[in-house]
C-alpha cells in the first residue's frame, strides 16, 4: 500500500499553479510554483483569505532542512522520509 501522502495545489493569482512542499506552522504552509521550482511561497490561511509570501529559494531550503531535523528528533521517521524524497527532488 502507498503511504505517501496526496499531493496538494493552490492556485496563485499571478503565478499559476503551486505544489505544496510541506507544513510549517498551523495556518501555514510552503509552496513552489508548479514547474520550475524556483519562486517559493509561505501561504498563510485565514478564515476568509490566504496571504502569499515570497521567500527565496535557499529560506526555502533551510527551512525544509530544519523541518526534517525537528521530524528526525521528534522520532516522525515516516514524516521524515517523505519530506526528504519531497526535499530531494524540489532542491536537488
Amino acid at each position: 500500500m502507498n503511504k505517501l501522502p496526496s499531493e496538494v495545489y493552490l492556485n496563485h493569482p499571478t503565478f499559476g499553479l503551486l505544489y505544496r512542499i510541506c507544513l510549517l506552522k498551523d495556518n501555514q504552509e510552503l509552496f513552489t510554483t508548479l514547474y520550475a521550482q524556483r519562486l517559493f511561497f509561505i501561504v498563510t490561511f485565514n478564515s476568509d483569505s490566504s496571504l502569499f509570501d515570497p521567500i527565496s529559494r535557499t529560506d526555502s531550503r533551510m527551512l525544509v532542512e530544519g523541518m526534517l531535523r525537528q521530524l528526525l528528533l521528534d522520532r516522525e521517521i515516516e514524516k521524515h522520509e517523505q519530506l526528504k524524497v519531497i526535499y530531494k527532488r524540489t532542491f536537488f
